[in-house]
C-alpha cells in the first residue's frame, strides 16, 4: 500500500490517491497529509498512462539506414524494402526494445504495433516481436499485428493465417495498395475470423478520393455480422470527401462500430507532398466520425523512420496535434490517447477512480491544459501501482542584469490627444457621456 499525495487530476481536483494491489483503492480530497513513504505529487497532474494504438516497432529507429529523399509514402515503403536484407532478429528486437523503453519514460503502458509480415521478411519480424512481446509482458503490454504484404489474394492471405498461427494478436494488411482493395478487406475479415482475432487495417492512407474502402469495410462487417473488434487505421481520403459523403461514411462505420485511430505525425509528413497550394492536412474527418459517435482515437504511428523522421514516441506530442489539426479541446485531445485508445484495443478503461488500475503517470502542471501544452519530459510512470519509469529534468537559466524601470519621456500630445484649449474643444465636465 501506498500513497500519492496532493496530485491533481485532468479534471482540476486535488487529490490523495491510495495504489494497493495494483489497483486504485481510495481517491479522497488531499489533506497535507505526510507520511513516510509517500509520494508527494504537488505542482504535479495525475492521469491514467498513455496507450498507443499504432505503432511500428520493427522499423523504428532506422531512419538513418533508410533515407526517404521524396518523403512520401512510396519511398518509405520503398527505403524500408531496400533494408530488410540486414534485418535480423537481433536487430529488430533491439531497436524494438529501444522504442518501447523511449515510449514507458513518457508515460505509455501500452503499445499495439504492426509488423511487416510476408515478402521478403517473412516471419523474421513477427518472431522477435513476439520475444519482446512477452519480455516486456510485466511493464508495457504489447499487442502485435500481423501486417501482411499484398496481394492478399493468394499468398498473402496464406501468410496472414500462418503468422496468426504463430502468435500475431491482430490480422492487419494494406487494402487501399492491393490490386482489388475490396476483397482485401473480406480476405482479412475471412482470416481473423477463423482465428477468432480482431482486425486492423491500414486503411486509405491516400488523399484519393475515389478509395474509400472505409465504406466497404463498415458494410462487410455489418452484412457479416463480423463478432470481433475492428480498427482502421489513418482514413486519410475521408478527409477530403465532400461533407455529406463524410457523414454519409462515418454513419456506418459507427453502425458497424469500427473504431478509428487518426495519425497525425505521420500523415502530415507523408501527405499532400503533390499539392504546393492549399495543401490538405492528411488527416481523417475527425469532427465527421467524433459527431457519428465513431471511437476515435490517436496514435504516434512511426518512430525515427523513413515513415516519419522526426517521431518521438510522445503521445503528449499526438494530442497536441489533434488539437492543432484535428481541432479538438485539450480534453478530448487528452482523451484521444488515454481512454479512446484502451477502447479501440478492447483495455479495460483506466481512470483515477477506486478499482481502476493503477497504471498511472505524472507530469509537471498546475493543470491538465498546462502539462498538455508544455509536456515536460520530467514524468513518472506506473504500472499496476509500481514505478517502472522515472525521468527528471533539470533546468539552470542565467537571471537577466538588473537596472532600473524604464520611464517613458513625456512627448507633446498630437491633434487626437490635445488637452483642454488645444486644438479642439473640451467637452464640459456636465456634457461628459451625453454625447452621440
Amino acid at each position: 500500500m501506498s500513497w500519492l499525495r496532493s496530485a491533481r487530476t485532468v479534471a482540476g481536483e486535488l487529490v490523495d490517491v491510495e495504489l494497493a494491489e495494483g489497483r486504485i483503492a481510495r481517491v479522497v480530497p488531499a489533506d497535507g497529509v505526510r507520511l513516510p513513504g509517500d509520494t508527494d505529487l504537488s505542482g504535479q497532474v495525475l492521469m491514467p498512462s498513455f496507450a498507443e494504438p499504432h505503432a511500428h516497432l520493427d522499423k523504428a529507429l532506422t531512419v538513418s539506414r533508410a533515407p526517404n529523399p521524396a518523403g512520401d509514402l512510396a519511398g518509405a515503403i520503398e527505403a524500408m524494402r531496400g533494408i530488410a536484407g540486414t534485418l535480423t532478429h537481433a536487430d529488430i528486437a533491439g531497436r524494438a526494445e529501444r522504442a518501447l523503453r523511449i515510449h514507458l519514460a513518457l508515460g505509455t503502458t501500452i503499445v499495439r504495433t504492426h509488423v511487416d509480415v510476408g515478402g521478403a521478411m517473412g516471419m523474421r519480424a513477427l518472431g522477435a516481436l513476439i520475444d519482446v512481446r512477452e519480455r516486456w509482458r510485466d511493464l508495457v503490454d504489447v499487442q502485435v499485428v500481423a501486417l501482411v504484404s499484398n496481394p492478399m489474394a493468394g499468398q498473402g492471405g496464406r501468410d496472414l493465417r500462418q503468422a496468426l498461427r504463430e502468435g500475431a494478436d491482430v490480422a492487419g494488411g494494406c487494402p487501399h495498395l492491393d490490386p482489388d482493395p475490396d476483397g482485401a478487406v473480406a480476405v482479412c475479415l475471412d482470416a481473423a475470423g477463423e482465428a477468432g482475432v480482431p482486425v486492423d487495417l491500414h486503411t486509405d492512407e491516400t488523399l484519393n478520393p475515389r478509395m474509400l474502402t472505409l465504406a466497404t469495410m463498415a458494410d462487410l462487417v455489418t452484412r457479416t455480422g463480423f463478432p470481433h473488434r475492428v480498427t482502421a487505421s489513418h482514413c486519410v481520403s475521408l478527409g477530403v470527401q465532400e461533407p455529406a459523403v463524410q457523414q454519409r461514411t462515418a454513419e456506418a462505420v459507427a453502425a458497424a462500430k469500427i473504431a478509428v485511430v487518426a495519425l497525425p505525425q505521420t500523415n502530415l509528413y507523408l501527405q499532400g507532398r503533390r499539392h504546393p497550394a492549399a495543401t490538405p492536412r492528411g488527416l481523417t474527418a475527425v469532427t465527421a466520425l467524433r459527431a457519428a459517435g465513431v471511437v476515435v482515437a490517436a496514435g504516434g504511428d512511426n518512430l525515427r523512420d523513413p515513415f516519419h523522421p522526426v517521431g518521438r514516441g510522445d503521445a503528449l506530442e499526438v494530442a497536441a496535434l489533434m488539437v492543432t489539426c484535428g481541432h479538438l479541446s485539450p480534453a478530448a485531445a487528452l482523451e484521444s490517447v488515454t481512454a479512446a485508445p484502451r477502447a479501440t484495443l478492447g483495455l479495460p478503461p483506466a481512470r483515477i477512480a477506486p478499482g481502476y488500475p493503477a497504471d498511472l503517470v505524472a507530469m509537471p502542471g498546475g493543470d491538465a491544459l498546462e502539462a498538455l501544452g508544455a509536456a515536460s519530459a520530467q514524468r513518472t510512470v506506473w504500472r499496476a501501482g509500481r514505478v517502472v519509469a522515472r525521468t527528471t529534468v533539470s533546468a539552470e537559466v542565467a537571471r537577466p542584469r538588473q537596472r532600473e524601470p524604464h520611464r517613458l519621456r513625456p512627448h507633446p500630445p498630437g491633434p487626437d490627444q490635445a488637452g483642454p484649449g488645444q486644438g479642439r474643444a473640451a467637452t464640459p465636465p456636465e456634457l461628459e457621456g451625453a454625447a452621440s
